[in-house]
């Protein structure tokens, strides 16, 4: 499967629906790096007038995650994913448009390599950042991902 914007944005509504409404939207992706953007709204706002921080969550990992789902689709076999830790940072109050990215394809690539070749469980950190509209970072994630070759 070819994976797109408006393909995973589908993907969303109906395996994410929370994700989805709280307006999450994959804006572009490629072998190597994954953009998704969500705007500050009355629907993912906290009691600080600033977004959640578990919105944010949504969107940071689903950077990460649909990297790891476009590998694993490239690599041919059945493997689990399973986020297994997470780290945050909050540096700035989240309002406006924040973009999230994750530019690590190539490390997920050899990782999953390795578990194939290795028929051991790997991990891997991957990082995702919130910028808002001025380029300033507003919130940093880190998730440890688990992947493992189904026998």
């Amino acid at each position: 499967m070819k994976f797109t914007p408006s393909k995973i944005n589908f993907f969303l509504l109906f395996k994410l629906p929370s994700a989805f409404f709280t307006g999450i939207r994959v804006k572009s992706i490629s072998d190597d790096r994954a953009v998704a953007h969500v705007k500050f709204k009355w629907i993912n706002q906290n009691p600080f007038k600033s977004m959640f921080w578990a919105v944010q969550g949504m969107a940071a990992e689903f950077t990460t995650g649909i990297l790891v789902m476009q590998s694993i689709d490239k690599s041919g076999k059945k493997i689990s994913m399973l986020v297994t830790n997470m780290d945050a940072t909050f540096t700035k109050k989240a309002i406006g448009k924040i973009h999230f990215e994750c530019n690590q394809g190539a490390e997920i690539d050899k990782t999953i390599k390795k578990a194939i070749e290795t028929g051991e469980g790997q991990t891997i950190v991957l990082t995702s950042e919130g910028i808002n509209e001025d380029g300033v970072s507003v919130s940093k994630f880190q998730f440890e991902w688990s992947l493992k070759v189904k026998s």
